[in-house]
């Protein structure tokens, strides 16, 4: 009933469906995060963790959907790019905020 279900046929399968299915609890996920820290702040707010999430997510589903030869699924995870864009650009900005408060600190000096 089981292979049926998660449409397999051997036992070592199932490893594959958990990570399919690890890697939308981990996908959806983000959206609960998302929604959390937006009320707590009561204003929308894309923190790095749901970049992470949607990276780490989407990289696990590219990786089932190939194992089951789903075109569909592998094409539908096409936004990695955008994940790994945010996540480029969120670092750059920290590097500069860094540096401006590098720079800050050094102008106080006498």
């Amino acid at each position: 009933m089981l292979y049926r279900f998660f449409n397999v046929e051997r036992p070592e399968e199932f490893a594959w469906v958990a990570v399919g299915l690890l890697g939308e609890v981990v996908f959806a996920g983000r959206m609960l995060v998302q929604w959390i820290q937006s009320e707590r702040r009561r204003e929308s707010v894309v923190s790095p963790i749901f970049w992470w999430m949607s990276l780490v997510g989407s990289a696990m589903l590219i990786v089932y959907f190939c194992w089951r030869r789903d075109v569909v699924g592998v094409l539908g995870q096409f936004a990695i790019f955008i994940y790994v864009r945010n996540l480029m650009l969120i670092a750059r900005s920290k590097r500069t905020q860094l540096v401006a408060e590098v720079r800050a600190e050094g102008s106080d000096q006498p």
